[in-house]
């Protein structure tokens, strides 16, 4: 495939630029030659936004409770799982720190906020992993009515943060344009 691919663009850039707009396969340098950027509307950006700000107070109330009440969220009570879950707070925090600045930057039309979403969105997919891979290497979700929030936690973790990306993906040129 690569040696193809090799061929091609080698092809491409030796025709003249007359018959480069006959073939069909094009390289462009930049995404606004692929598409013109589309604004982002107000009530888009709110609605995004509240989505975001939902989403760090979520995960600000469940630190809330874990450690106010850690029965209410916790599906299980062995040292090795307390010692993993009070491992997350940081990471937590640096999510809902993204996700609030990604709200402010939408609302208030700064380009930060294609870090921010971006930053944010990876944040949830890098949680989503080592949590799922903990839950399954121990059979959390299994282990009754919490381990059903934690089921329900990493599938509404894996949705926001994919939606995030993909949004943010969508309207990067719009984002980051003046």
């Amino acid at each position: 495939m690569s040696v193809w691919l090799a061929l091609r663009l080698w092809q491409e850039c030796s025709r003249t630029r007359r018959e480069a707009a006959k073939v069909p396969f094009r390289m462009v340098s930049s995404p606004d030659a692929v598409s013109p950027p589309v604004a982002v509307s107000t009530t888009v950006r709110r609605s995004m936004a509240g989505l975001l700000i939902g989403a760090a107070v979520l995960v600000v109330a469940y630190w809330v409770a874990w450690f106010a009440h850690r029965s209410l969220v916790a599906s299980e009570t062995s040292v090795p799982y307390i010692q993993f879950e009070n491992a997350f707070p940081a990471a937590d925090g640096w999510l809902a720190l993204c996700l609030g600045a990604g709200a402010y930057c939408l609302l208030t039309c700064r380009r930060a906020a294609l870090f921010w979403l971006l930053a944010g969105g990876g944040a949830g997919l890098y949680l989503f992993g080592m949590d799922v891979l903990y839950d399954l290497e121990h059979g959390v979700w299994g282990k009754g009515g919490n381990g059903l929030v934690e089921l329900a936690i990493n599938a509404l973790t894996l949705a926001l943060s994919l939606g995030v990306l993909r949004w943010t993906w969508t309207h990067r040129v719009a984002l980051s344009g003046p």
